[in-house]
């Protein structure tokens, strides 16, 4: 642990739009306390930058609390950096050492283009969710909460799967650019809950018509996205899909 500030050599991805050649800068911090998160490092950095007259770095971020799914970046070939279960706002410097070169650039999928630097347009996502359409219930009067009777092993699989935060980190993995993870994750949360029965065969369908319009690759299993996954969604969900949209494609 160490307890000094650090200087550290960053090669970040710098690039104007998503039609434009994008290339490595090589900037360096300095005076970077290790009890900063990754993303206030990147905050420092770009002070410097412009108290220098410098463009700062684009990158995108939101909640800083690992909920959002904004602060997408390869941080050394990895997505969300080198710590298993974190996002990259949860990351901490002293995850690195002085002297260290850190490489950051934004996930690499065609359908993730880059808006600028570090951020990346990932509506394709929402378009998705969006394809997945809405959930049927009778709304007349409220339900005593435990008058559905959801078996715990069905609620737990709901929850891990719900726990998603759609950050792309799955699809930033695979070597394919696939989104199965992600699709599988929206689609098990819905299909293991009553209220999701109605529109279960054709949540399942949609949403994966709607994936394939968006250019993501196919799922050759891998396990990059679960190993990856800052949320540590399961492989599981994979085979739920599957078998959901099997079950509706034969009916």
């Amino acid at each position: 642990m160490s307890h000094g500030n650090m200087n550290l050599t960053l090669k970040v991805w710098k690039q104007k739009n998503k039609n434009e050649k994008g290339r490595f800068d090589t900037i360096e911090a300095k005076g970077i306390s290790p009890d900063m998160s990754f993303l206030e490092m990147f905050d420092v950095v770009n002070e410097q930058l412009i108290s220098s007259g410098k463009e700062p770095i684009v990158f995108d971020h939101d909640c800083r609390e690992g909920i959002c799914g904004m602060c997408s970046m390869y941080i050394n070939g990895r997505p969300h950096g080198p710590k298993q279960g974190v996002t990259t706002c949860q990351l901490h410097m002293r995850s690195f050492t002085d002297g260290d070169t850190i490489v950051v650039e934004p996930w690499r999928s065609a359908a993730f283009p880059v808006i600028k630097d570090l951020a990346v347009d990932r509506s394709s996502f929402d378009r998705i969710i969006a394809a997945g359409g809405f959930v049927s219930v009778n709304t007349g009067n409220a339900k005593d909460a435990n008058n559905i009777l959801i078996p715990k092993p069905e609620a737990d699989a709901a929850f891990n799967a719900a726990a998603c935060i759609s950050c792309g980190a799955c699809v930033a993995a695979c070597k394919n650019s696939s989104a199965m993870l992600f699709v599988s994750a929206k689609v098990s949360q819905l299909a293991l809950l009553p209220q999701g029965q109605v529109e279960r065969k054709e949540r399942a369908l949609n949403m994966v018509k709607q994936m394939d319009e968006e250019g993501f690759g196919n799922c050759t299993n891998t396990g990059a996205c679960e190993a990856e996954c800052p949320k540590g969604i399961s492989l599981e969900n994979i085979a739920r899909l599957n078998r959901e949209y099997l079950g509706a494609s034969l009916t």
